[in-house]
């Protein structure tokens, strides 16, 4: 599909002051995340095979993920909280006790990383989350730093999710169709859908909400 060539008036300094690099998750982070789907899936007595039946994931990916060997996509994610009957917040960055969340830039939390199962664990994007101390929330809002991944595999999912670029050069394929994103541009479209986000050129920074219904 073609795009516009003309580029949005946006001040750089801004969206830099606002994004920076997101910090290299620390093994704690990433460790947290396996240990709490073991957890979940412990708690409601569930086995492996029955988990694996009720998402379609096999059975020696979901022990890989649980023993943190690979870090799994957000919709891999959704599906297995699906499975789990949890909400995704539980999840990604923690239940939450408080009606509203203030997160100053230096207190972003839950910095966790996924990576490709098909790719010899390559790193596909570093995510934090922006409000994980909201109660009972149906959203999560993350700030993502993509990388460069031309043979990553699609994601489908339930709920629905927006985008808006900070920096960099996002390419999203929805379904069929193939679009650049710039920073200031924004996309919104239903998880249903399979989708596709990785960085052009290197690495791209992003705010986004995914809604879990």
């Amino acid at each position: 599909m073609e795009k516009n060539s003309e580029k949005p008036h946006i001040n750089v300094d801004f969206f830099e002051d606002l994004t920076g690099d997101i910090d290299a998750p620390d093994d704690e982070g990433v460790e947290a995340l396996g240990q709490k789907i073991r957890a979940l899936r412990k708690d409601k007595g569930m086995t492996l095979d029955a988990m694996s039946k009720m998402t379609g994931f096999e059975v020696e990916m979901l022990a890989q993920i649980e023993k943190n060997e690979i870090q799994p996509q957000l919709g891999i994610v959704i599906k297995l909280s699906k499975a789990l009957d949890s909400a995704l917040g539980r999840l990604v960055s923690g239940q939450g006790d408080r009606l509203y969340s203030i997160t100053r830039k230096n207190e972003r939390k839950a910095t966790v990383r996924s990576t490709s199962s098909k790719s010899g664990g390559q790193k596909l994007y570093t995510y934090k989350s922006l409000a994980p101390e909201v109660k009972g929330r149906h959203m999560e809002a993350l700030v993502v730093q993509l990388e460069e991944s031309p043979d990553q595999e699609a994601s489908v999912h339930e709920g629905e999710e927006f985008i808006f670029v900070l920096d960099g050069v996002v390419l999203l394929k929805i379904g069929e169709e193939s679009f650049e994103l710039d920073p200031g541009d924004s996309a919104y479209y239903l998880s249903t859908t399979p989708h596709v986000l990785s960085a052009k050129g290197g690495k791209a920074t992003i705010v986004a909400v995914v809604y879990d219904r």
